[in-house]
């Protein structure tokens, strides 16, 4: 199995599975009832051995709690990134009223997550049936996040974190770099989802194109006029509470779906580096 073999299967089980269909009966519209979520999903891989990740321990990026690939799985050789754009449909209703998430925006978040577990545990069973060990660390039991209400932690310093960050891997991987709303631009944008796995596996690894953190971010402020909670500042960064107080707000309306999205549609950075 090489990088093309995983990258294929990837992209037809994105176009097939029923799971990256909004199905009818749970559909919250006519119009996002069989609705696509994402399309074909881009990768990178990076080595396990990447000296970049220990610089996620450090209390700037996520803190001592984040585990190295080498801790969730002994002998890891590659971590595998990937990024899963928004189709068309979930980016453009999202723009309508923006100050509220549409209803596709609400379905790509919650069905659009279940999708994300489904294509990591295909990938992982096709890996292991070649004759390798793999780990989807946002699905295995050791996984944990400190995030909004759900925070009951003596140690605040792991408040709105979790011990592997899609996006912190997705950006040592190679994929792309931070923007003003924290979100991870890549060369598809930032409107979508990431999602990654630990192998034995060896693979060639993609090169870093940057050395910056904020490097395709242009700073513009954009997402900062989209934020309905005014959670963004040019100066200041993004305040994780005020962002995680409106989600629940959303969360309390069309329990159990929440969402926002605001910050990356109707930006120069939604579909592709500015």
């Amino acid at each position: 199995m090489d990088r093309e073999d995983i990258m294929k299967k990837a992209a037809n089980f994105t176009n097939d599975s029923k799971f990256n269909y909004v199905p009818e009966p749970i559909a919250l519209s006519r119009e996002s009832s069989n609705m696509k979520i994402f399309e074909e999903p881009i990768f990178s891989f990076g080595s396990a051995k990447d000296e970049y990740f220990k610089e996620l321990k450090d209390e700037k990026a996520i803190g001592e709690h984040f585990m190295m690939p080498g801790e969730w799985l002994c002998d890891a050789n590659t971590v595998i990134s990937f990024f899963l754009p928004f189709t068309d449909t979930v980016r453009n209703t999202n723009k309508n009223d923006m100050s509220w998430p549409s209803y596709e925006w609400l379905h790509g978040r919650i069905e659009g997550q279940a999708f994300i577990k489904e294509l990591s545990l295909y990938l992982k069973l096709e890996i292991e049936n070649s004759g390798y060990k793999c780990v989807v660390p946002s699905y295995d039991p050791r996984w944990f996040g400190a995030l909004g209400k759900e925070i009951n932690y003596r140690d605040k310093k792991l408040s709105y974190t979790s011990n592997w960050s899609e996006r912190h891997v997705a950006f040592v991987c190679g994929l792309g770099t931070f923007g003003l709303s924290k979100g991870l631009i890549t060369e598809k944008g930032v409107a979508g989802r990431f999602g990654s796995l630990i192998t034995t596996l060896s693979f060639e690894k993609n090169d870093r194109k940057y050395k910056d953190i904020y490097e395709y971010c242009t700073m513009c402020g954009k997402c900062a006029k989209n934020c309905p909670a005014s959670a963004i500042d040019r100066e200041t960064g993004k305040d994780h509470k005020k962002c995680s107080d409106f989600i629940n707000k959303v969360l309390e309306k069309h329990n159990p779906r929440y969402g926002c999205g605001k910050c990356q549609v109707n930006v120069p950075c939604e579909n592709r580096i500015p």
